[in-house]
């Protein structure tokens, strides 16, 4: 068993975020498989934050739906829910790095605010 939702994430950043890393593309795309779900190929393909973040929430839904179908004393079910607390860390680090965006955007607005009060331009 993989985490198919982690690797097809860490796809998704390292397109949105410009990694050229062509060992861990290739690793992610070989743990993944020929054939991955519709839900985890988007997401291995998201060339956005945003895209990353909405893909990944699909993919959570779907995961959780497959915890909640397996019976408790299936050998698999242990591995599903460390699965599910991963992936849903995963989220919240990618909202973490959303937010930090937005917030670094508005810090950059700000400031270049402050420095046309500081030094107007004549037009």
């Amino acid at each position: 068993m993989t985490c198919h939702e982690i690797e097809a994430l860490r796809l998704g950043l390292m397109n949105s975020l410009g990694v050229d890393d062509d060992a861990a593309r290739k690793h992610a795309r070989e743990e993944l498989g020929e054939e991955p779900a519709p839900h985890i190929a988007a997401l291995a393909d998201a060339d956005t934050l945003a895209d990353c973040a909405r893909h990944l929430d699909t993919a959570l839904v779907e995961l959780e739906e497959e915890v909640a179908a397996t019976q408790a004393d299936d050998p698999s079910y242990d591995y599903l829910r460390g699965r599910l607390v991963a992936v849903r860390d995963a989220e919240a680090s990618l909202d973490r790095l959303l937010n930090h965006g937005e917030s670094l955007l508005e810090d950059l607005g700000e400031s270049h605010h402050t420095l046309h009060e500081a030094f107007p331009v004549d037009e």
